[in-house]
């Protein structure tokens, strides 16, 4: 979508202090060297190799206005994105099978997302019908049945490829026969193509599969990395650069697991680590609070071999190439600041096409950014941003409703800010 669509979304987000899902980029400020940098050193190599990197900082610190960026910037470079909360209850990485499964369930296309169905309930269904297309016929559109001349050419492709597991390649068969002229009856192909994709997720018996479909296994603990393979194998060949999985670890999801559990996701992640090199076209981000480095009960510091392989944060603003990109050690500028706020005024302005002649000038808003910054304390535990967008945002609103108020008041905490909505 372009920025006159987006822009009503972007500036109620921001009127909440929340990133939106979409348009990160038309505000965005402060990120460029990290962002430039790994579109050169990872993103434009991500067919040859695998790459993991991790992300440390507090809450506040920008973690998910990153994410947003990051997943843009993928979709602009051509590739998929699965982002993944880590949590006990859905996805605990002790479990790697149910990542797998969040994986599965959350990817989108760049396609997809342009065309805004990267929210469909089955998007697997989506990766699956565009690969149809584009091997089929080369290409994404996609239409609603296919030829069976292009059906057999998308199959002769799939199985060709050796990297990718003979039952995930029967399911992407039966998920294509969908779309053959046949298959006429509407209610019992959605069904089908229902009951393939949950087999993806991990859902259903294998006596009821083996029978229907002929395959041999479900998606399980001691196939769910052997099935991630074969997932950067299919997106390769389904043409696209590589898949970008962006894993946020919720803040307690460690230190509510059993010592047993722990010791198993510590495990998996030092087997993904180990083994990320061979499993091209990922790039894996994960997330998380500075506890996962150095929490003595808790953190990768009681595993010798998983501190060893991951480091710690420096002290120094994220490069791409390090392994640990510190978010906390992130120092912005009065003229950063002032950056963002013109870039809000922009998106503002296109939002209410009637606002140019009653907004701020960005000169009267750079002095309102310069004041506001100067009023406000260091905050101990988040960053500026939040009060800084929220506020710009509410000063922008003021004016268009001819009601110019007094610069922002001081908040010590952003929190106090934000229990005010």
């Amino acid at each position: 979508m372009g920025l006159q669509q987006l822009a009503p979304l972007i500036i109620e987000s921001l009127r909440k202090g929340i990133p939106p899902d979409d348009g990160v980029a038309h505000y965005s400020v402060g990120n460029e060297s990290l962002i430039d940098g790994i579109k050169r050193f990872h993103l434009s190599g991500i067919g040859d190799r695998g790459i993991i990197r991790f992300i440390s900082g507090h809450w506040g610190t920008g973690k998910t206005h990153l994410f947003r960026l990051l997943r843009e910037v993928a979709f602009h470079e051509g590739c998929l994105v699965s982002s993944v909360e880590l949590n006990v209850d859905a996805a605990a990485l002790n479990r790697f099978e149910r990542v797998f499964y969040s994986i599965i369930s959350h990817i989108a296309t760049p396609e997809s997302h342009r065309s805004g169905s990267s929210t469909d309930a089955a998007p697997m269904g989506l990766v699956l019908k565009e690969t149809l297309g584009f091997l089929g016929s080369g290409s994404r559109d996609g239409s609603a049945s296919t030829s069976h001349e292009q059906f057999q050419r998308a199959c002769t492709a799939l199985m060709a490829d050796h990297g990718i597991d003979i039952d995930f390649k029967k399911m992407v068969q039966e998920y294509w026969k969908t779309f053959l002229p046949e298959s006429s009856q509407p209610a019992i192909i959605e069904q089908t193509r229902g009951e393939i994709v949950q087999w993806f997720s991990g859902e259903g018996t294998i006596g009821a599969y083996r029978k229907r479909f002929g395959i041999g296994k479900m998606v399980s603990k001691d196939n769910a990395k052997l099935m991630l393979q074969s997932l950067a194998g299919f997106v390769h060949l389904a043409g696209y650069r590589g898949l970008l999985i962006l894993f946020d670890e919720a803040e307690t999801s460690y230190s509510v697991m059993r010592k047993s559990q722990l010791k198993d996701a510590h495990n998996n992640l030092l087997s993904l680590i180990n083994n990320i090199e061979a499993l091209k076209g990922l790039f894996l981000i994960y997330a998380t609070t500075p506890d996962f480095y150095n929490d003595p009960k808790h953190g990768i510091v009681i595993y010798g071999a998983l501190a060893g392989r991951i480091g710690k944060p420096a002290d120094t603003p994220p490069r791409a190439l390090d392994t640990v990109w510190n978010l906390d050690a992130v120092k912005h500028s009065l003229q950063e600041y002032q950056a963002a706020a013109r870039k809000i005024r922009t998106i503002y302005v296109a939002a209410f096409p009637e606002s140019p002649s009653v907004v701020p000038t960005e000169a009267a808003l750079d002095k309102f950014v310069a004041e506001v910054e100067a009023q406000h304390p260091p905050l101990s535990n988040v960053q500026f941003w939040r009060v800084l967008v929220t506020g710009v945002v509410a000063h922008l609103d003021n004016c268009l409703q001819g009601d110019v108020r007094p610069t922002t008041k001081v908040y010590e905490n952003v929190m106090d800010r934000l229990r005010e909505d």
